[in-house]
């Protein structure tokens, strides 16, 4: 007796498209002799199947194991009359409405790698080689669904071996879009004198102590020998980036270690599909080793000068590895310095005309191709804390993947914050966070940001009914939100909530859902007019209340301070009382003259505006350890301080906080802690030490004031830029968990300023 057949319609939803799922769907089909077709559309991919009920079932369960660059949200599935079909194809794309997700870039996997080896490969040194599996993704889509012809792969006409590999579905190109080849794709260029051979030209470059631009996926990365002090300190020249540490690049996890302490967490995100930066902490560096490490390394001290961590990456492209060399080269850099495309501030280059003019004082010469990047897209940094992935900044190989809301919202855009600027475009129960933007004070980067918006926009077939922008009035991307609003409601979110909003968001709280937030950073708009930054807030999506902050200093001179930590030092000493003696560091490093004009400005408020901030407590302690008084980039002295801390016993002696609940929101004072680090600094305890009590300190302090709230709630958000310090976030974390709390931390969003937009999506939505 035959068994009856059935048909049914599965409707897929996720990361379903460029990832290889077509192929996946038709070899299970074939495997289990079933029929009908699969095809992409706007929504997703739609598959029409028909066979046996158990064959059927079997089909099902097998999707929800797909692909690993592919992930499945849901599966929708419809009967319909069977109708006696034979074969399983896959069909053309079909435009049906509907919203479905470009993939992220993803890394070289290791078959491509292979081939790219192998002599006897017709992909032999092939720079752009792909499979479905691997390869650019969302730089190259001009939007859904995710087909050649709509990618600048287009531009490449296929040669009949890669079109046959297409067709065939035994083939593991089969159907992979960026497919190409020596003969039908992209072709490397050198804009430089050498030999015609671009990659070894390009390589002898690097060999001389040269700097050279490459572009990759996303963008122009500057390359050098991370190995060479002189070439490094000549980029570093050229770029005008102070002392902010570069990222490099290594060829394979033996090297990472070599120049780095690499554990399996760090390990495993090194060679995820992502393959971003990694901050580890360096393998040799004498301020911070503390004479527990001294295991030689190639890397140039101006590299990272100063900083603990260094940030690796692995090759994620052919070109990268080719770059490196495979056997049989000469012998070329075993550490590459790769930094953005741009000089300090600016936006990553992509574009290649543009290349030719703003690199050209940067590079000795372009690596370039002819295959167009339609988006730019940074490098993404993330950190290991507890064997936990960080994000730092979230960008290649996780953009476009979107973040599922606890609750729906109207179609949205949400412009972020001014620093490490990202948006969000929401619809629904989804949201698409864009990739890195940089700092909005700059007009090519509001230029980025309107392209950023518009594709996002172009992907994920969202037309945003809603604006929402941070509450401070002088931000740019404020002022951008109600120029551009048009007829559109624009709403503002306070900054602090949003940090907290965002936390709450990634881990899928519920909407009725209340927490104390704990939202630390640098600077922040509060509704009383002060810079906000050490604040604890009872909060849920639709608002939140001031339980308590530190107490008000003044911040004289705005920019200035911040850029000169021993300013905020001599702030805090005046608050607390101690005064300005002669043998504390920050008062040597401040000129007389400009010490008389800080006076006169602390006494009259002068030039003052009051700040909260527990950034700028860190910054004021890193001057008062001795650690730092100037700084080049931003958090340098909290950075340092953290290094110098690390791994350091506290000792006896214990920094408290000064807690005066008389009234709400309660005022944390740091006073005695300000006096006992300047008591310990005039008695030559080392650095290390004070910073580690002061980690303690504010930890203990996080802890105290969660059990004196805990009445309300049991559930701990740490959220804000300050909750980058992975020793921090580490102390306290333990300290809330031993002591029975809920914490919740940063995990899909960096917990800086580039999480911003998720929370005024939500804390919008929910009012």
């Amino acid at each position: 007796m035959t068994a009856e057949r059935r048909r049914r319609r599965l409707r897929i939803r996720g990361v379903v498209q460029g990832v290889g799922f077509r192929p996946f769907v038709y070899t299970t089909a074939t495997e289990l002799a079933l029929a009908g077709e699969v095809g992409n559309d706007e929504a997703g991919v739609l598959v029409e199947i028909e066979g046996t009920a158990a064959a059927l079932d079997e089909f099902a369960d097998r999707l929800r194991q797909p692909p690993p660059a592919a992930t499945v949200d849901s599966v929708e599935c419809t009967d319909l009359a069977a109708r006696d079909d034979t074969g399983f194809r896959i069909v053309g794309s079909i435009r049906a409405g509907g919203r479905t997700t470009v993939p992220p870039d993803a890394a070289l996997c290791d078959v491509c790698a292979g081939e790219l080896r192998d002599p006897g490969n017709r992909r032999y040194r092939h720079p752009f080689i792909n499979c479905t599996g691997c390869g650019p993704r969302f730089t190259i889509a001009a939007g859904p669904p995710f087909d050649r012809a709509r990618t600048s792969m287009a531009d490449f006409t296929l040669c009949d071996s890669c079109a046959r590999e297409y067709a065939d579905p035994a083939d593991r190109r089969f159907h992979a879009q960026s497919i190409c080849c020596p003969g039908c794709g992209p072709v490397l260029t050198y804009s430089g004198a050498g030999t015609g051979d671009a990659l070894a030209d390009a390589r002898a470059l690097l060999r001389a102590g040269g700097i050279l631009a490459v572009k990759g996926i996303g963008g122009y990365h500057l390359a050098c020998d991370g190995a060479d002090a002189a070439a490094v300190s000549e980029l570093r020249r050229r770029k005008g980036r102070g002392d902010k540490p570069f990222a490099v690049m290594v060829p394979n996890l033996e090297t990472a270690g070599q120049i780095a302490r690499v554990n399996a967490a760090s390990a495993e995100l090194l060679t995820s599909a992502a393959h971003p930066i990694v901050l580890l902490p360096r393998r040799r560096c004498p301020r911070y080793d503390h004479g527990t490490d001294a295991a030689p390394s190639d890397l140039a001290e101006a590299v990272a000068p100063g900083s603990p961590d260094i940030g690796v990456m692995l090759p994620y492209t052919a070109l990268h590895l080719l770059l490196f060399g495979l056997p049989g080269d000469p012998p070329g850099p075993r550490v590459l310095v790769m930094t953005s495309g741009n000089t300090g501030g600016e936006p990553i280059c992509y574009d290649d005309e543009d290349a030719r003019t703003r690199l050209a004082g940067l590079a000795d010469a372009r690596l370039s191709h002819n295959r167009r990047i339609l988006v730019p897209c940074d490098d993404s940094v993330l950190r290991v804390v507890d064997d936990i992935g960080l994000p730092v900044r979230r960008s290649r190989g996780y953009v476009p993947v979107p973040i599922a809301l606890p609750m729906a919202a109207p179609p949205t855009l949400a412009v972020g914050g001014d620093v490490k600027n990202t948006c969000v475009v929401a619809s629904g129960r989804t949201a698409w966070p864009s990739q890195h933007l940089g700092d909005m004070d700059r007009p090519a980067t509001l230029a980025a940001f309107e392209t950023a918006e518009r594709h996002l926009e172009r992907l994920t077939r969202v037309t945003p009914a809603r604006v929402v922008a941070d509450a401070h009035p002088g931000y740019r991307s404020t002022g951008w939100a109600r120029r551009h609003a048009g007829q559109r409601e624009v709403r503002t979110v306070q900054h602090h909530h949003a940090h907290i909003a965002a936390v709450m968001g990634e881990h899928g709280l519920d909407p009725a859902e209340t927490v104390l937030g704990f939202a630390f950073d640098g600077t922040g708009w509060g509704p009383d007019g002060a810079i906000w930054g050490g604040e604890l807030l009872v909060a849920g999506y639709h608002g939140f209340r001031r339980l308590a902050h530190l107490k008000y200093v003044p911040l004289a001179g705005g920019d200035v301070t911040v850029h000169r930590p021993y300013r905020m030092a001599l702030a805090h000493l005046w608050a607390s009382g101690s005064g300005w003696p002669e043998n504390l560091a920050p008062v040597r490093a401040c000129p007389p003259a400009e010490r008389a004009v800080l006076a006169h400005q602390l006494r009259t408020g002068l030039g003052c505006v009051p700040t909260s901030s527990m950034g700028r407590l860190f910054d004021a302690v890193a001057s008062l350890a001795g650690v730092r008084h100037v700084v080049d980039y931003e958090a340098q002295a909290a950075i340092e301080l953290e290094g110098s801390a690390r791994d350091v016993p506290t000792g006896r002696a214990v920094y408290r906080f000064a807690v005066l609940p008389a009234t709400e929101p309660a005022v944390i004072d740091p006073a005695p802690v300000i006096a006992a680090i300047a008591r310990d600094a005039s008695d030559a305890v080392p650095a290390g030490v004070i910073g580690a009590r002061f980690h303690v300190a504010v930890a203990r302090l996080v802890l105290e004031l969660a059990l004196g709230h805990a009445e309300i709630t049991r559930t701990v958000v740490l959220a804000g830029g300050v909750f980058q310090n992975s020793l921090l976030l580490s102390t306290t974390r333990a300290l809330l968990r031993d002591h029975g709390f809920t914490v919740r931390c940063p995990q899909r969003l960096p917990p800086n300023d580039g999480g911003l937009a998720l929370g005024q999506v939500l804390a919008a939505g929910a009012n």
